[in-house]
């Protein structure tokens, strides 16, 4: 666990130097590449959210692409089309932005439903189909979509299906005032992304992306992970609960969390840490319950309290 931690620091260190006084966050976002899986970063713009995904590109050597997502995109402008050479007289693939392996989705909501849903294969299966034909898109592959809370005119809500697709859901905010006069600093000459360099390689992230199966998870933490889900299935404020694979999002960013941490076995904290980011945006909250201003993060913060915590030394004592 000490290579995976000794990686996991050198990438947060250096994504630091352009992201200021949001190391949770950017450890979120570490998780979730550590765990092949895909963020919603869901905040107002202008708090960073293109230069997070930039860094984190830069600092592991990954080719970045960034998608602005507008009502009249079409699915073809994400996934890429056939063009045919008069000279071969032949079809020949562009590839669109999405053959990439860091992907800004930015303003996602701003897309139509059709657009949105030419994610989801390349999301869900690393891979897109075009005229018939599958490509595989490179490893590792992370989507970072982006979307406005506040503003909703000219939007369409990601569908039920799409949002199940993201490991995470992450709010950046705004910096604290004593971050944001060393964001001024920094940026008095120019942006300080200009001179990130790359600090390991794919291969060693690859390396990483693996070794995190192996982080140990006691099979009552397993119980205790599918408590958790099965009683937001059951909420009588919830219409609809978490998914199996909000289970399974949960069970793997534990492990992620762990070796973040340079452990080698999950602890009951793990599993806290990661509910929330992990569940939240899974639940449909009932009518009812929305009027009284229940919020998923509440009932999740309750489910905490409510569900007991198998064994206290789980981790500590296992042979």
């Amino acid at each position: 666990m000490a290579s995976i931690q000794d990686v996991c620091e050198q990438i947060l260190q250096n994504v630091e130097k352009v992201i200021v006084g949001k190391r949770k966050e950017v450890s979120l976002t570490l998780i979730g590449l550590l765990c092949q899986g895909h963020i919603l970063i869901e905040d107002v713009p202008g708090v960073g959210k293109t230069m997070l995904a930039k860094a984190m590109a830069r600092s592991i050597g990954c080719n970045f692409s960034r998608i602005q997502f507008t009502p009249d995109m079409l699915p073809s402008d994400v996934t890429g089309v056939s063009v045919f050479n008069q000279q071969s007289r032949e079809f020949e693939f562009r590839p669109g932005p999405i053959m990439a392996q860091i992907v800004l989705a930015d303003e996602i909501n701003r897309a139509t439903p059709k657009t949105q849903s030419a994610l989801l294969e390349a999301m869900e299966e690393q891979q897109v189909t075009v005229d018939g034909t599958t490509y595989r898109l490179a490893s590792p592959f992370l989507v970072l979509a982006t979307q406005n809370p506040i503003e909703y005119e000219g939007t369409f809500p990601l569908p039920e299906a799409q949002l199940d697709r993201f490991l995470l859901r992450i709010r950046l905010g705004y910096p604290a005032p004593p971050d944001e006069v060393l964001i001024l600093e920094a940026q008095q000459f120019q942006h300080p992304i200009e001179e990130l360099s790359q600090v390991v390689s794919v291969e060693d992230l690859l390396a990483a992306q693996e070794a995190i199966k192996q982080v140990y998870l006691d099979r009552e933490l397993k119980r205790y992970i599918i408590d958790l889900v099965s009683a937001t299935r059951a909420h009588d404020d919830i219409y609809l609960g978490a998914s199996p694979r909000g289970s399974l999002a949960l069970y793997r960013t534990s492990q992620a969390r762990a070796a973040l941490e340079g452990r080698d076995f999950v602890l009951p904290d793990d599993i806290k840490a990661m509910l929330e980011v992990t569940l939240a945006h899974r639940i449909i909250v009932g009518p009812a319950a929305r009027i009284k201003d229940v919020t998923a993060e509440g009932i999740i913060a309750d489910l905490v309290r409510k569900i007991a915590v198998p064994g206290a030394t789980l981790g500590a004592t296992r042979s």
